[in-house]
């Protein structure tokens, strides 16, 4: 994915580089952004209809392993003292916005892409915290928590390639290399393991 750049006067009259995404990298933040933005949407809806009635079962939750009920219910579910996919209405569509101004051709400057990227880290620092609470504490799963799972990670990864291959990041100029072709090889690999851990919890139900 090649970048576009650009320049721009900073505060003190200085030029400040500025650097934007292609249309592929463009179309990726905002495909990845809707998709976690309807994920978000989906639980959030359900899990008004679940504090409006206890025993509302929602269309997600399939069998004793694929319960969204169960984790809604949980209290990992409000880790901030509010429902989590709240968070994940403002911040995917944050990252929808990112996406179709890099598709009218907008560049930004080195602090907006750190800032991004550290949003992203963020974010899928707590799916990761929230896999291993589905898997090993409140032993259920949710269909739309994997589909965010998911566009999380895969934005974190190229926005963290964008950042390292424009040196906005410090790394070797073998990484910058990889990522300049690899990058697809990280998310591919970081969900594979995670869907081993899934098929192995529940390995016994799979094949039962």
């Amino acid at each position: 994915m090649t970048s576009t750049a650009g320049r721009t006067a900073g505060g003190d009259g200085a030029v400040v580089p500025t650097v934007g995404g292609s249309r592929a990298f463009a179309l990726l933040l905002v495909i990845t952004g809707a998709a976690g933005l309807l994920a978000a949407w989906v639980i959030t809806i359900d899990k008004f209809k679940l504090l409006e009635n206890p025993n509302f079962v929602p269309g997600c939750s399939l069998n004793p392993v694929v319960s969204c009920g169960n984790i809604m219910k949980s209290e990992q579910a409000s880790a901030f003292g509010f429902p989590n996919p709240m968070l994940g209405l403002v911040a995917y569509g944050i990252v929808i916005c990112v996406g179709m101004s890099l598709l009218a051709r907008a560049t930004f400057p080195r602090w907006y892409w750190l800032t991004f990227n550290a949003g992203t880290l963020f974010g899928v620092g707590f799916c990761t915290w929230l896999q291993f609470q589905s898997l090993y504490r409140i032993n259920a799963l949710c269909l739309w928590c994997s589909l965010a799972w998911v566009a999380t990670i895969i934005m974190f990864w190229y926005v963290t390639s964008l950042n390292v291959r424009h040196e906005f990041l410090p790394a070797p100029d073998w990484l910058r290399g990889f990522l300049g072709e690899f990058t697809w090889v990280l998310p591919v690999v970081h969900i594979g393991v995670i869907g081993m851990l899934i098929l192995t919890r529940w390995w016994d139900f799979w094949t039962s």
